[in-house]
């Protein structure tokens, strides 16, 4: 009975290791094609319509002033930079006071919307700073993201084709101190962007965004219903993309990367912004969050190794799976996203790789997630505050 079981589990685990090779070789197409486009991409003549840039807020971040300068500093015509907080007493405030001293000449704005109009504060902030925008031109991005003086070009060159509704980033993150912001920084540069860059060679394109970018029309929010339309929803980005992906509007991936600082996160916060993360996927995208089973590899090389009692075949394919996977890494995170720490931190691959496996089974055994201090109870992508 026991070598039948075991006979079972070593099939299971090659299953495993094949499909997640297949996944792996995905990546690297899915790579190759983003440089190509990268090499590609060029200024041309282009239109350069005036932009707002809405930045809702909920506390500070690690370099939250040099983030919020890399915006004032673009090489672009006419722009505006709107701050938007719930909280008047919000400690990002100071921040925002201080670059309106050092760029005066910049229409940079604060706007308190202390009004609460769903669960998701951040889209309840965002619905209430459009009404101080002054163009039809949008950018939303994240507090702590951080950009190159040609990124406003750049990213808004492919609005100038009416049939592309929205625009996204890529991002790459730059860890603090501890292993938990390491780990997060490493998920992001060789896993996360290259299941992104893979799952636009499988559906020909992308049908959401990314909160690291988000540009688009003000007609095509208007017509999806605003901001207002998704205030309840943990994953406000996937949810401006695919609505705008559901005007029959194509949703286009920048060849632009930008960066995300990361938190010195304790161990505990680094689980809570991982189940957060892990479960808001899980709701958006069920079919494709529980089929990351089958792209485990390093998981199902190791169950291979274990239930065949350290064959040399099994060995075999242990190795190769390190060498795939972190090809993959060193592809995705050195050369699309230009993270240059990606090799002095690719030793912590195979750990992030099982942490990530141990966040997926957690993820599915609860709805709860914590966002910014606050609890909420995520159902059907919609968030519920929970007493404290």
């Amino acid at each position: 009975m026991i070598p039948q079981i075991s006979r079972v589990i070593q099939i299971t685990a090659v299953c495993g290791v094949v499909s997640s090779v297949l996944y792996y070789l995905l990546c690297l197409w899915g790579a190759a094609k983003f440089l190509r486009e990268q090499k590609a991409a060029g200024e041309g003549v282009q239109a350069l319509p005036p932009i707002s840039i809405l930045k809702p807020l909920k506390g500070t971040d690690p370099e939250i002033y040099e983030s919020f300068r890399s915006h004032c500093l673009q090489d672009y015509p006419e722009y505006e930079i709107i701050f938007g907080v719930n909280d008047p007493n919000d400690p990002a405030i100071d921040s925002v006071k201080e670059l309106q001293r050092e760029f005066p000449v910049r229409r940079i704005q604060l706007v308190v919307s202390p009004q609460i109009l769903g669960a998701n504060v951040k889209v309840s902030n965002l619905a209430q700073m459009l009404g101080e925008a002054r163009y039809d031109h949008l950018i939303v991005n994240d507090s702590d993201i951080r950009v190159e003086p040609d990124y406003l070009r750049r990213v808004t060159a492919s609005l100038a084709d009416s049939r592309v509704g929205l625009v996204t980033c890529l991002y790459r993150g730059v860890a603090g101190a501890t292993l938990g912001s390491r780990l997060e920084a490493l998920g992001i540069s060789t896993d996360f962007c290259a299941s992104v860059l893979a799952a636009r060679q499988v559906e020909r394109g992308i049908r959401f965004g990314l909160g690291s970018t988000l540009a688009f029309r003000r007609a095509d929010l208007e017509k999806i219903g605003g901001f207002a339309s998704f205030v309840d929803y943990l994953a406000d980005d996937y949810e401006l993309g695919k609505r705008i992906a559901g005007l029959g509007l194509a949703v286009k991936l920048s060849e632009v990367v930008v960066e995300t600082y990361l938190p010195s996160y304790r161990v505990r916060e680094f689980f809570a912004h991982q189940l957060r993360w892990a479960r808001g996927v899980r709701d958006a995208r069920a079919g494709g969050y529980f089929g990351l089973v089958f792209t485990f590899g390093l998981l199902w090389a190791l169950l291979a190794v274990a239930a065949s009692g350290g064959a040399p075949w099994a060995c075999g394919v242990l190795v190769f799976m390190l060498l795939i996977r972190l090809a993959v890494g060193v592809i995705v995170g050195w050369s699309v996203l230009g993270d240059r720490q990606v090799l002095k931190q690719a030793w912590l691959i195979p750990l992030r790789d099982l942490v990530a496996v141990v966040v997926w089974i957690g993820s599915l055994g609860g709805h709860t997630v914590t966002w910014r201090g606050d609890r909420f109870k995520l159902k059907k992508g919609k968030l519920t505050r929970m007493a404290p």
